[in-house]
């Protein structure tokens, strides 16, 4: 923009330049040439007038040829011809007069209607020739026949013209110069709010809630600094009171949770009693108790998944990691829930990482049991290490050349709509209408099938380092892969960030289905058992 405008000043400058310079010409030019034939007009006149009070007529060609030659020392020494009929004498014998005295101007003359002048070119040279017909002093101003012409050097007029313009565009150079600078000043000027104004906008942009412009002057730029402080003000205000709100929904979904799990725990204890005798009792009643068991389990899993949620959202969530063999960890997984037989594994033996063995329970549950309950066989459980060399072998700390580990879980369902895809990991989004979905029955027995172990107070893993509290799944990896609760992805994908990793989704594969990675840095212990 600094540059725009003073390209837009310096041409502004220079057209007004280049005008002023033309009309200052112009009119010099033609004050100079008017002066000049004024001036050769009234001379004329008055030594015609004067030396024709005594000349006689008709005349023969020695008196004409005086009567030039006293007209030109008055008008000094200019060159004069004088006509009458067929005689024709020139002040200056020896000059050329026939191309500079032109027929119209002879004509003109002739009719005797007053002195005539015109400017011509000769030979590349500027003059000026008068013409004027002597006439008779009576009243009726004859004319006698005797006609003058005094031709006038314009040399020195034009190079003064010339002189003058020279002058003028010399001058230009300055002044675009001057114009050039007071552009530069004036865009600073003008330029520096807005650049103030801009880095205010890109901190506002950044999240710097409070930035703000010195407000300075009366004028529009003030206006608009005064409008955007507003502005600014304003978001701060909406974004303060948003977070407050939002601070109140998180403290309420965690109370509310807590306070349910006592409620739910003594719920669970009766669900279990209540299906150990379900065999004994009538059928409907054993139906209804063992789905009172199945759904307080559900619940459970629900209260337990919004307490983990609460702990990302207030910043508690923190790793317990160890080295571990992350093949054995996917393979544990799927003991634990029985899907050992429904999934293809690629295992590669060797692979250790540093990472919290829950925490990354919860991730392989959710997404294979999202692939089993809403994908097509065959699934498969495919783990990697990329830009590297495989673990088990590296230095301490995160693997050389920046490696990762990569497990990918993939089907060949129907995959997933691009809106489904969007908000996959957005918390109670489910996408069952876009995949197929079995529908789950509530006929588990036993104390694992009704409920989840209590969750460890920093969300960390168990002491014996199985999947979770008391070897059992932890928050959001119910035995049926969180099944219902809509929040399974959503921890899944925090608890990869925790790890300082991602879940990248495909949502159509190639082939068919769709495949969700868990990438996770390669980190191992170093020699002394830290990480």
């Amino acid at each position: 923009m600094r540059v725009r405008l003073v390209v837009t000043f310096v041409l502004v400058a220079l057209l007004s330049a280049v005008t002023a310079t033309a009309l200052a010409y112009r009119d010099a030019r033609t004050a100079v040439l008017q002066r000049t034939q004024n001036t050769a007009v009234d001379d004329l006149r008055e030594r015609v007038a004067a030396v024709a009070a005594g000349f006689d007529l008709p005349p023969d060609q020695r008196s004409l040829s005086r009567f030039a030659a006293e007209v030109s020392e008055g008008l000094g020494a200019r060159i004069v011809v004088a006509r009458h009929q067929d005689l024709t004498a020139v002040s200056d014998a020896y000059a050329d007069t026939e191309g500079r005295i032109t027929a119209e101007l002879r004509a003109a003359v002739r009719a005797g209607d007053g002195t005539r002048f015109q400017r011509v070119e000769w030979r590349g040279e500027p003059y000026l020739v008068v013409g004027t017909p002597v006439t008779y002093a009576d009243g009726d101003r004859r004319t006698s026949g005797l006609e003058v012409f005094a031709i006038t050097d314009l040399r020195a007029e034009r190079d003064d013209t010339e002189a003058l313009l020279d002058s003028v565009r010399e001058g230009i150079v300055p002044v675009v110069a001057v114009a050039a600078l007071l552009a530069l000043l004036a865009a600073g000027t003008v330029l520096r709010p807005v650049r103030k104004l801009g880095r205010a906008t890109r901190e506002l942009a950044a999240g710097d809630l409070g930035s703000r412009v010195a407000v300075r002057g009366h004028d529009e730029l003030a206006d608009l600094a005064r409008t955007f402080n507003e502005t600014a003000g304003a978001l701060q205000s909406s974004d303060a009171e948003l977070r407050a709100q939002e601070a109140k929904a998180r403290r309420f979904v965690a109370d509310v949770s807590h306070e349910l799990r006592t409620p739910l725990a003594a719920m669970a204890m009766v669900a279990t009693v209540l299906e150990e005798d379900a065999d004994q009792l009538p059928p409907d009643a054993a139906r209804a108790a063992r789905t009172v068991g199945a759904e307080t389990a559900r619940l459970s899993r629900l209260v337990e998944d919004l307490m983990e949620i609460s702990r990302f959202d207030a910043g508690a969530a923190r790793l317990n990691a160890s080295e571990t063999d992350l093949a054995d960890t996917v393979r544990a997984s799927l003991a634990l829930r029985g899907w050992t037989d429904r999934v293809t594994l690629d295992l590669p033996e060797g692979v250790r990482a540093v990472i919290d063995r829950r925490r990354v329970d919860v991730i392989v549950a959710n997404l294979v049991g999202n692939a089993l309950r809403h994908g097509a066989p065959p699934v498969t459980v495919t783990l990697a290490v990329v830009g590297g060399g495989a673990g088990g072998g590296g230095a301490p700390g995160v693997g050389e050349g920046g490696e990762r580990v990569v497990l990918e879980v993939a089907d060949r369902g129907p995959g997933l709509p691009p809106e489904a895809r969007e908000r996959v990991f957005d918390r109670f989004y489910k996408a069952d209408e876009a995949r197929t979905r079995t529908t789950a029955t509530a006929t588990a027995t036993g104390p694992a099938a009704t409920a989840t172990g209590p969750a460890a107070p920093d969300g960390g893993s168990a002491p014996d380092g199985g999947p979770g509290p008391g070897g059992g799944p932890g928050p959001g990896a119910g035995l049926d892969g969180g099944q219902g609760s809509g929040l399974g992805m959503a921890i899944a994908l925090e608890n990869a960030r925790l790890h300082g990793g991602t879940i990248e989704v495909e949502a159509q594969r190639p082939g068919g289905g769709a495949a969700f990675t868990l990438v996770l840095p390669l980190r191992r212990m170093d020699g002394e058992g830290g990480e």
